[in-house]
């Protein structure tokens, strides 16, 4: 894009430590280099997982002497939301203004949308300078799951899997919940994950999806009407994986939390949804009660 070109191969300012800092379009065979960078700052990302976010999105890497030591990334949701994360910077290099460097090259990338992302306790401070605001906030749970009995279904209820046939169905199902347009992300996990469809009386009323991702799996999204169809999604794909490690990402406050907690899962964290413009209105009445990850929302 324009905008990464235009600060591909200039130095930051800001000390000695910056000086050496050369920002540039984010390319698929960074991937390896990024997963070193994120499994050195504590994230459990695969060299699988930056293939995928990296393929769908758009983005800047910081380079010293040749070495990648930062990153950054966003994604489109349709013409006027975009969701923005894989914000890291190496731990030697942080404190000289990389980070906000980092944020500056993504918003001339991105324009006009109105931008969401979830915040650690470190980089919110960096966000709220640059005009974002608190809007909620994500409670990621993970561990080696429990037995799990089956759900039990009611009569005119039934589950099936889905496939790229469903698209369509999946994103208007998806768009109820969010308010965005999340085509081209659905289409991709379809591709490198499992998804579930509850149907009741023959109509589809929510979905969920299961991939590989980082330490074991991740059930996200997970989109239904309300909470108790969102637990037939989640315990389908628990039942017969005992002592599998699974993550799931819901929306802090969640009913769901303490009902994976008895299953095994443990709370691992909670993060602060934060918006720069407008929040997207999801028109219902599917909800989104577990996230793609904490990145893409």
């Amino acid at each position: 894009m324009s905008s990464v070109a235009s600060v591909a191969g200039t130095g930051m300012t800001g000390g000695a430590a910056s000086e050496a800092l050369t920002l540039r379009a984010i390319r698929m065979d960074d991937a390896a280099s990024c997963a070193e960078l994120s499994r050195r700052v504590g994230w459990p990302h695969r060299r699988e997982d930056w293939e995928f976010v990296i393929g769908l999105g758009h983005g800047v890497v910081g380079e010293r002497n040749g070495k990648l030591v930062a990153t950054g990334q966003w994604w489109p949701y349709g013409e006027s939301h975009a969701t923005v994360g894989m914000i890291i910077v190496a731990p030697e290099a942080q404190g000289a203004g990389i980070g906000k460097g980092l944020m500056q090259a993504l918003l001339a990338q991105v324009g006009e949308r109105s931008l969401m992302l979830n915040a650690t306790v470190a980089g919110e401070p960096l966000y709220v300078r640059l005009g974002f605001r608190p809007c909620g906030g994500v409670s990621q749970y993970h561990g080696h799951i429990l037995a799990v009995a089956a759900p039990e279904l009611g009569a005119d209820e039934s589950l099936r899997p889905g496939s790229p046939a469903d698209l369509a169905m999946l994103e208007r199902l998806d768009r109820e919940a969010t308010g965005l347009e999340r085509g081209p992300v659905l289409a991709a996990l379809l591709q490198c994950g499992e998804c579930l469809v509850l149907e009741r009386a023959g109509q589809p009323v929510g979905f969920s999806i299961l991939r590989a991702f980082g330490r074991g799996h991740v059930i996200g999204p997970v989109v239904a009407a309300d909470e108790t169809d969102a637990r037939t999604l989640i315990a389908c794909w628990l039942h017969g994986r005992a002592g599998q490690f699974i993550r799931v990402d819901l929306r802090l406050g969640s009913g769901l939390g303490d009902w994976l907690v008895k299953l095994g899962l443990a709370p691992a964290g909670d993060v602060t949804a934060m918006v720069r413009g407008d929040l997207p209105a999801a028109p219902g009445p599917s909800g989104l009660h577990a996230l793609i990850t904490q990145a893409l929302g």
